[in-house]
């Protein structure tokens, strides 16, 4: 009798064993999946916002350079504008992703850049990088 039941608990116990055999091949699938997946995240994230900082350190040197062949050049306003993008410039934590503050940096970085070219008159916009639909051959 013992052998008979044993038999029959194999059988009931399959869908069970099927179950957790094909949850554990879909976790490990997940984990690799979702690792390289935010790899390429992060690295698309990384490049965009090195980009972004690289644009506005940019402008800052030029409205620098601009000073230094005339002070007077800008009003101390623009000037003092440039300088605190400056600083925000080099406390934004580039080698500490995680630190709390990089969203707050870098819109304040934004909002002074549009402050700066609003008191210079000119028309000048941070476009980002051309996505695939915005090339045209």
């Amino acid at each position: 009798m013992d052998s008979a039941e044993d038999i029959f608990d194999s059988s009931l116990n399959l869908e069970e064993t099927h179950y957790q055999e094909g949850y554990k091949e879909g976790y490990n699938h997940g984990v690799t999946t979702g690792k390289e997946e935010g790899k390429e995240v992060g690295l698309k994230t990384g490049f965009e916002t090195g980009e972004e900082l690289g644009f506005y350190k940019g402008c800052v040197d030029v409205w620098n350079s601009a000073i230094q062949i005339d002070p007077t050049r800008f009003s101390t306003r623009v000037q003092k504008g440039i300088k605190q993008m400056q600083e925000l410039i080099q406390k934004y934590p580039v080698m500490d992703s995680e630190d709390e503050c990089v969203q707050e940096i870098m819109e304040a970085l934004r909002l002074k850049f549009r402050v700066i070219r609003a008191a210079l008159g000119v028309k000048l916009e941070y476009l980002g990088y051309p996505k695939p639909k915005d090339i045209e051959f």
